[in-house]
């Protein structure tokens, strides 16, 4: 089964509707032909709760002629049922009415409506076992309710998917339009005057290499004009006479 709800239905006008769903998907308004269809399937939805949970309520499953085990998942597939009825089916159905367009919250439903379906079929093999014909016909046309319902919230997917799809194919077109409709920048032109002096390039001053410097022991040379002066030369000592 779906996890239970807490909160209960959202009545309004169908006008209300759209106005609710539009500000609630934030996208554009919601069609009244869309909103209209979706408030009758919802409409016909909460007729058949009502009438499972009175049918339910109907059953003398304590007075079958079967085993104690039957019973007692019987009973449990009952209150099972009659749980989501009364508290998550009423959430999930305000939440679709909030924003009738939208396919999670569209498929949210469908998906409860199948389990629901799953266990009260298990309901109404069990009536038909060991119930009585009447109260068999009655869980048996809610079931029909509950597969009717089904069957339509199916379809309004696969049409909300369909018109979606298209939506999304036309953007791309609008904005393949939009972009090929932008005229292209021109190219940079480049201006070269013929008349202009051509630029001088700055003379490239040579360097100048070093002058060896002059070996140690070598006099250095003198300049032009200069006298070049002699070293002084120590004078040879006389070797000492003999005693």
């Amino acid at each position: 089964m779906a996890a239970l709800g807490q909160s209960g239905p959202a009545s309004g006008s169908p006008s209300n509707a759209a106005s609710g769903g539009a500000s609630a998907q934030g996208a554009e308004p919601v069609s009244y032909a869309s909103v209209t269809q979706l408030n009758g399937i919802l409409a016909q939805l909460e007729t058949t709760s009502k009438s499972t949970q009175a049918d339910l309520g109907k059953l003398r499953i304590e007075r079958w002629k079967t085993d104690g085990a039957t019973k007692k998942q019987s009973l449990a597939n009952v209150d099972s049922i009659q749980r989501n009825l009364q508290e998550a089916l009423p959430a999930i159905i305000a939440e679709l009415r909030a924003a009738p367009e939208d396919l999670p919250a569209t498929f949210k439903l469908y998906r409860n409506l199948d389990a629901l379906y799953d266990v009260l079929g298990t309901v109404v093999e069990g009536t038909g076992a060991f119930g009585s014909k009447d109260d068999l016909q009655a869980v048996a046309n809610d079931l029909n309710g509950f597969e009717t319902t089904r069957k339509q919230l199916a379809q309004r997917m696969e049409n909300l998917s369909s018109a979606k799809e298209a939506e999304i194919v036309r953007l791309r077109t609008d904005l393949k339009t939009a972009q090929a409709a932008i005229p292209a920048a021109p190219p940079k032109k480049t201006v070269v005057d013929d008349n202009a002096p051509p630029v001088k390039k700055p003379p490239v001053k040579k360097k100048v290499p070093p002058k060896p410097a002059a070996p140690a022991g070598t006099a250095a040379k003198p300049a032009a004009g200069q006298t070049q002066v002699a070293p002084a030369q120590t004078p040879a000592q006389t070797p000492a006479n003999p005693q």
